[in-house]
C-alpha cells in the first residue's frame, strides 16, 4: 500500500509540474528544481532505505520499476510459455473461450516435445463419434442418500473475503447456467453463493459457518445450512496444495465486518485457520466426522479435500474404511502447485506432493484396497485446458475442478496482488473502488462459456482417443517422459 501511494504521488508531482512548465515555463522549472532539492534532502537524512540515502532522487527509479516488475516481466519479458504460475498461452486459452474469440492456433506447437516435462496423448486413426452432450458423474456411494449428478469440470474452492462479492456472483451465476457445481471455499455460504448455482459447502478447520464461539464444530449451524436446496455436497478439507499443514490466511486488510459476520470472526483482523481439525485427530475420526455430516445432512454426498504428504497417512484411512465399513462419497486431491491468495512462500513451494504423483498414489492406492468402485476422485490443480481435463480423467480422477482457471475467465491478469486487497480487476479484493470493475451481468457469461468451450473440446479430445465413453479412458492413454523414455502412465505406475 505505501508503494502505491509513494507511486501515484510521484506520478501527480510529475504531472502536475509538466503542465506547470507548459503553462509557465519558467516558474515551472523553478519549481521542478525546488521539489527535486527538497526530495534529495529528504532522501539524504531519511534512515530506512540505504539506496535513497546513497542514491537520492534517482533512487526511487528502482522502487518504482520494482513495483510495477510484474506487469513489466508479464507483458514484456515472458514468452507464451515460460510464464509463472500461468503461462501466457494458458491464460490466452481461457480468455479466447470466456470471451467466445477464436480458438486456434496457427504454425504449430511452440513446445519443446522433448523437454522432460512434455506429456502426450495417444490418438486412434479410427477415432470415435464425438458425444453430442458431455457426460456426468454420479456422486455418492451406498449411504448417500442424495446422490448428485456432477459435471465433469467445476469450480474449485474460493472462499468469499479471498474473491469479492461480485466474483463470487458471477461464478454461482455461471454455474447456475452451465448446469456444473460451485465450491464455496472454507469461508462459508455468503448470499452471494445463493445466486441458484449448485454448491459444494467446503467445511475447514476453522468451521465457517458452522462454529461455536471457541471456534469448534457446532453441529446445529452445520444441519441448518447443511440441508439448503442449493447445497449439493459436502466436502472436509484436511489440506489444500498451496499451503498443506498450514491452514487457510484471510489478511486483516480483506477481513472486513460483513465477511467477519459470515465467518464468525472479529473484523480487521488476520484470520488464521488452525492447521488441523478440533473435530477429529486420526484416521478413525476423520471417518466418524464424514459419517456424523452425511447424517446431519440428510444423506448428501460428503468426502474430503487434501494434499499428499505422508504416504503412510492415507494408506491408514484406506485401511480405516475398510475395517469400519465408513467410506466417503468422494476424495479431492490437490497438489502441492495449487493455488491461494495467500500463503507462506516455504509452504507454497516446498510443502506437498506435487499434482500428477499425489493423483496417481491416491488412485492407486484406492484400487489396491478396492475403494476405488465406491469412491469417486476430484481433482483441482492446474486444470485449465481441455488436455488437463483428458489427462486427470484417464489417470484416475472422475470430476475436475479449477479455482485460477475460473478466476481467469472472470477477467484475473495474473497481477499477484491476491493477498494484498488491490486486486486491479475486482477480483480479488474488497475494495469497493476495484469492485465495481467487475460487472456481474457480463462476467457470468464468460464462467459459463468457458466451461461449456472447456467440456467440447474435451469432447473432441475424447474422440480422436477413440474412446466412446469415460469407461474406456485409462493410464496407457497418456505418455510422459522418464529417464530418457516415454512411459504411460499405466508403466510408470507399474514401474514405482
Amino acid at each position: 500500500m505505501k508503494q502505491a501511494i509513494r507511486f501515484t504521488t510521484i506520478v501527480l508531482v510529475i504531472f502536475v509540474v509538466i503542465i506547470g512548465i507548459i503553462l509557465w515555463p519558467l516558474a515551472g522549472l523553478i519549481v521542478l528544481v525546488a521539489l527535486l532539492v527538497l526530495l534529495g534532502l529528504y532522501d539524504l537524512f531519511q534512515t530506512k532505505h540505504s539506496i535513497l540515502r546513497n542514491f537520492p532522487v534517482i533512487g526511487h527509479i528502482r522502487y518504482l520499476l520494482e513495483m510495477i516488475g510484474p506487469e513489466l516481466h508479464q507483458y514484456f519479458v515472458e514468452s507464451d510459455t515460460d510464464g509463472k504460475p500461468i503461462n501466457k498461452n494458458h491464460r490466452r486459452y481461457i480468455y479466447e473461450r470466456a470471451k467466445e474469440q477464436n480458438q486456434t492456433s496457427p504454425f504449430g506447437t511452440e513446445l519443446n516435445v522433448y523437454d522432460d516435462n512434455y506429456k502426450w496423448m495417444q490418438h486412434s486413426i479410427y477415432p470415435a463419434k464425438k458425444m453430442d452432450t458431455p457426460p456426468r458423474v454420479v456422486i455418492g456411494g451406498k449411504d448417500c442418500q442424495q446422490p448428485y449428478s456432477a459435471s465433469l469440470f467445476n469450480i474449485s474452492a474460493m472462499s468469499f473475503g479471498a474473491l469479492s462479492k461480485n466474483a463470487i456472483q458471477a461464478l454461482n451465476l455461471g454455474a447456475k447456467a452451465g448446469d456444473f457445481f460451485h465450491d464455496t471455499g472454507e469461508g462459508g455460504i455468503s448470499e452471494y453463493h445463493l445466486q441458484g448455482g449448485d454448491l459444494v459447502w467446503e467445511i475447514g478447520t476453522g468451521y465457517f459457518g458452522c462454529r461455536t464461539e471457541n471456534g469448534c464444530f457446532d453441529a446445529e449451524k452445520f444441519k441448518q445450512k447443511a440441508n439448503w436446496a442449493q447445497v449439493k455436497m459436502i466436502e472436509i478439507k484436511l489440506s489444500q496444495g498451496a499451503k498443506p499443514g498450514h491452514g487457510g490466511v484471510l489478511p486483516a486488510a480483506k477481513n472486513n465486518q460483513e465477511i467477519a459476520d459470515i465467518r464468525g470472526v472479529q473484523p480487521h483482523t488476520d484470520v488464521l485457520s488452525p492447521p488441523g481439525h478440533s473435530a477429529f485427530s486420526n484416521a478413525a475420526g476423520l471417518l466418524q466426522f464424514v459419517e456424523q455430516l452425511r447424517v446431519l445432512s440428510n444423506g448428501k454426498p460428503v468426502g474430503f479435500k487434501l494434499a499428499i504428504g505422508s504416504k503412510q497417512e492415507f494408506i491408514e484411512i484406506c485401511e480405516k474404511m475398510l475395517e469400519t465399513g465408513i467410506k466417503p462419497d468422494f476424495i479431492t486431491v490437490d497438489g502441492a502447485e495449487g493455488g491461494t491468495g495467500a500463503a507462506p512462500i516455504d509452504f507454497s513451494n516446498y510443502v506437498g506432493m506435487p499434482w500428477e504423483d499425489a493423483l496417481l498414489f491416491v488412485v492407486d492406492t484406492l484400487n489396491t484396497y478396492t475403494l476405488k468402485q465406491d469412491i469417486k476422485v476430484i481433482t483441482a490443480t492446474k486444470i485449465f485446458t481441455a488436455f488437463d481435463l483428458f489427462k486427470a480423467l484417464c489417470i484416475g480422477a472422475d470430476v475436475c475442478n479449477s479455482a485460477r482457471g475460473m478466476m481467469l475467465a472472470l477477467g484475473c491478469v495474473q497481477s499477484l496482488k491476491c493477498n494484498t486487497n488491490e486486486c486491479p480487476t475486482g477480483v480479488t479484493t474488497n475494495n469497493p473502488k476495484l469492485v465495481r470493475g467487475l460487472v456481474v451481468a457480463e462476467k457470468w457469461q464468460r464462467v459459463r462459456n468457458y466451461h461449456q468451450h472447456m467440456l467440447d473440446d474435451f469432447l473432441q479430445l475424447m474422440a480422436a482417443s477413440g474412446c466412446h465413453s469415460l469407461e474406456e479412458m485409462n493410464q496407457n492413454l497418456i505418455y510422459r517422459k522418464v529417464d530418457k523414455h516415454w512411459l504411460s502412465y499405466a508403466e510408470v505406475v507399474k514401474a514405482r
